[in-house]
């Protein structure tokens, strides 16, 4: 008969560096799970892909066991590494602050092609372009249309002044 879990928690950690310090000790010390074994699992598990932060998935059950299922890396974060920038664009698809190849997106779209919800490589594509289109990276061969259409101003109709009513006075008993 299988476990049911009780709770299930997210959380981000860098691959291979997982301590019971915080943020883990924080977030896993109230479930009641033996912190240094989960980290000494997620470490082992995730020591071929150290510098990447890695989503994980945990499950704890009644007994205080737990399973953990590791991510692939979020598609913001492949894209910043193999861009080469520390952050995306402040204004998003408007100022461009690096150029990818579609050989390097596409090498993104199958590393995510797991956790996305994309049937094939070229489907998955089109979701890193979209990330990476709103982070301010380029992919090399494409247009990027960028829209900043400004709405014309609406004419406010004018409001109607309320008339406030006055509360009658009232005087103190003696």
């Amino acid at each position: 008969m299988a476990k049911e879990a009780v709770k299930k928690i997210k959380i981000q950690i860098e691959a291979g560096k997982a301590t019971p310090a915080p943020p883990v000790g924080t977030v896993l010390g109230p479930a009641g799970i033996n912190l240094q074994d989960f980290c000494t699992k997620y470490n082992e598990a995730t020591r071929d892909r150290m510098g990447d932060v890695l989503p994980v998935e945990i499950s704890i059950y009644e007994d205080r066991s737990f399973d953990f299922v590791v991510k692939t890396p979020p598609t913001a974060f492949l894209l910043k590494k193999y861009a080469k920038v520390k952050k995306g664009s402040v204004n998003g698809a408007r100022t461009q602050v690096a150029t990818i190849s579609e050989k390097t997106l596409r090498e993104i779209a199958e590393i995510k092609l797991p956790d996305l919800n994309a049937y094939t490589v070229e489907e998955a594509m089109k979701i890193v372009e979209g990330t990476a289109r709103n982070m301010g990276i380029g992919i090399e061969g494409h247009v990027v249309e960028v829209h900043t259409e400004e709405k014309p101003a609406v004419e406010e109709e004018p409001v109607a002044e309320e008339v406030a009513e006055e509360a009658p006075e009232t005087t103190e008993a003696e």
